[in-house]
């Protein structure tokens, strides 16, 4: 192509992006007797029909709860893609004894630590079955 048909189809590229300011407003959006309020409403025969269809989109309470288990968010995303490893909590007990510096006594009790020191995560697509 040569400079002037480059310039010929830049000259055409404006008209064409010129000619769309052109447009009316009033052609576009045309002004009418109803208020705002008077669409809102509607007719009394465009009213219940529009009462029906949101009738039929509602749901019942129940639903409400299990839709909330699939809502997309940050937290949701972050363990699905890097689930936790299985990490099982081991339970000791630690016998009645007296403190060394002291020699005061201690009760017995339970404690609850992890198997593995730190938490471990699978990396994406990684299955996960055979832990």
């Amino acid at each position: 192509m040569n400079t002037t048909q480059n310039t010929r189809w830049i000259w055409i590229s404006a008209l064409l992006l010129l000619g769309g300011c052109s447009s009316d407003k009033d052609a576009m959006l045309p002004y009418g007797d109803n208020t705002m309020l008077d669409v809102w409403n509607g007719s009394a025969g465009t009213q219940q029909a529009v009462h029906d269809a949101r009738q039929q989109l509602r749901r019942p309470l129940e639903d409400v709860d299990t839709q909330t288990a699939y809502t997309r968010t940050a937290a949701n995303e972050i363990r699905n893609l890097f689930p936790r490893l299985p990490n099982p909590d081991l339970v000791m007990y630690v016998y009645p004894h007296l403190t060394s510096s002291q020699q005061t006594p201690v009760p017995g009790y339970s404690t609850v630590f992890p198997l593995y020191e730190r938490v471990q995560y699978a990396q994406p697509g990684e299955r996960l079955e055979d832990y």
